[in-house]
């Protein structure tokens, strides 16, 4: 609703001509990082030694080394701040925890960072160890941490910092559903963002500070409303969502900044795939004469600084101990052949769906979607071991929930039997659901008999009722076709990581049994 505000062009010039007195500055800004320390693939995912090596490779540290350097050189006065969620993702996080990721935004020099949900996923010590690590403030508005003894005095709600001899207010923002989401505990208590957003901004303009940045990890529409609610916010930097904005790339979600009445939005997708570079100029009364920039794209063109990196492979030499570390055991091999997985139901697909599923069902979801070409391989009988369940689910894809209607869900098994002859990823393997698959039936038309999980039952799919549903993700935000999820309601994506959730699974009651019950019926 709030598009009609948005900026459609490179940049907004809200005033011609520049005076002596106009001060600019360069927004440096990344979020949701996730501890992706190492180069990932096009798809987010590890990317091997090979492919980065012939350029097939994007982020990683030591790219973002290289692209600060190259930024601050070509920028009168700079800032680079963070969007939350730097934590998650990897099993450098599984591992140190808070510890690496400190000692990486202390090496790229931030300025300031806000409070994102997945910094509470191990409770305040966990952040309040971190908090202590950091050079640099970390920062939350909208919440009451008074009763948090960890917390209370480590987090402050807003900050100032100064180039150029201009003083910048920046305040943090963090979404409201943390303690949904995450574990902040219950001393932590949320408020209504803008409200918060006004309250440091009204300080901060008492103060004479008259430039303003909230760094929020909330998401664009909240961003958005955000803006339109408060007086006085020249620029939000925003997270949660992984939204991409871009003024060159059609497949962007918005504008880089959108513009709402006089502030300037920016968001810059996730895992250091690309570097936020706004620029903005004030006029002496603190006013955005213009806001222009675009994310850099952390392709294989950066060169990876080679300290950075020889300190990254150091880190990672621990974590063949947590790869070969055994989680649990399974009686017979666990099928994952891409052969049988992707035409037919497979024991692999009922474990990883039964998992998804069995996480969420105290959220009163009732159906799980896993696609076929999400499971990599199979796992032998006999123990088993972190490093082999990374094996089978190795793209670090997180737990996504959302809600659809019955006539999507059916929409979405046809999509995934669309390509049946072609052994395609797509194929769904399920759980609170059963169907059957016609290969010999035009695409569209293979789908029949879906019955779902109701009262202890299977009855018939009702086309106009909703259901929560579970999967991964990368088919929730429309991949292998799944284009009828990318609107879905109640959408969220960021999860814990899927393989975490199945060795979890496996790991609760004893030697694990592989089985098949028909839930999946080939004509």
């Amino acid at each position: 609703m709030f598009r009609s505000l948005m900026a459609s062009g490179a940049a907004l010039a809200l005033t011609a001509g520049a005076a002596s007195a106009d001060f600019t500055l360069t927004i440096l800004h990344t979020n949701d990082f996730h501890d992706r320390f190492e180069p990932i693939s096009a798809f987010d995912g590890p990317c091997s030694a090979e492919d980065n090596a012939e350029g097939k490779c994007f982020g990683g540290s030591a790219r973002l080394v290289t692209a600060l350097a190259e930024a601050r050189a070509r920028a009168g006065h700079s800032i680079l701040v963070d969007g939350g969620d730097q934590f998650q993702g990897t099993l450098f996080y599984t591992y140190y925890k808070g510890k690496m990721t400190a000692e990486f935004m202390n090496r790229l020099g931030y300025d300031a960072m806000t409070v994102g949900n997945h910094e509470f996923d191990d409770g305040p010590e966990v952040l309040r160890g971190f908090v202590e690590a950091v050079e640099f403030p970390v920062l939350m508005s909208n919440a009451d941490i008074s009763m948090e003894p960890l917390l209370r005095d480590k987090i402050a709600k807003s900050t100032v910092i100064e180039r150029g001899g201009e003083k910048i207010g920046l305040i943090g923002l963090t979404t409201v559903d943390t303690p949904e989401i995450a574990s902040p505990g219950r001393n932590v208590i949320f408020t209504d963002p803008a409200q918060a957003v006004q309250g440091e901004v009204d300080k901060l303009t008492e103060e004479g500070i008259n430039k303003i940045v909230v760094l929020s990890h909330s998401g664009y529409l909240v961003d958005q409303r955000v803006a339109a609610g408060t007086t006085g916010v020249d620029v939000i930097v925003g997270g949660h969502d992984n939204t991409y904005l871009s003024n060159t790339d059609e497949n962007a979600v918005g504008p880089y900044p959108t513009m709402v009445g006089e502030t300037a939005i920016v968001q810059a997708y996730a895992y250091g795939k690309f570097l936020g570079e706004l620029n903005v100029t004030f006029d002496e009364a603190g006013k955005i004469i213009s806001a222009s920039g675009e994310p850099l794209i952390m392709d294989g063109s950066v060169a990876e600084d080679s300290t950075t990196a020889e300190r990254i492979r150091e880190l990672g030499a621990p974590l063949d101990e947590i790869r070969n570390k055994v989680v649990a055991e399974t009686a017979e091999t666990i099928e994952g052949n891409r052969d049988i997985c992707r035409q037919m139901e497979c024991s692999m697909g009922n474990l990883v769906a039964d998992a998804q599923l069995a996480r969420v069902a105290d959220q009163g979801v009732t159906i799980s979607l896993a696609n076929s070409g999400g499971l990599r391989a199979s796992i032998d009988a006999g123990e088993v071991t972190m490093g082999e369940v990374l094996t089978v689910l190795p793209f670090q894809n997180t737990l996504s929930t959302f809600e659809i209607t019955g006539a999507e869900l059916v929409e979405a098994l046809e999509n995934g039997a669309s390509q049946y002859e072609e052994k395609a990823g797509r194929f769904l393997q399920v759980a609170g659901v059963k169907y059957a698959v016609d290969p010999a039936a035009p695409a569209g038309e293979r789908i029949s008999e879906v019955l779902v999980a109701e009262g202890g039952a299977f009855v018939p799919v009702d086309p106009e009722k909703a259901y929560l549903v579970v999967s991964n993700n990368y088919v929730r935000q429309g991949g292998d076709g799944f284009g009828m999820f990318v609107n879905a309601a109640k959408a969220y994506d960021f999860g814990p990581d899927l393989a975490d959730v199945v060795a979890e699974y496996l790991a609760a009651g004893g030697a694990y049994q592989p089985y098949t019950d028909g839930r999946i019926t080939v004509k």
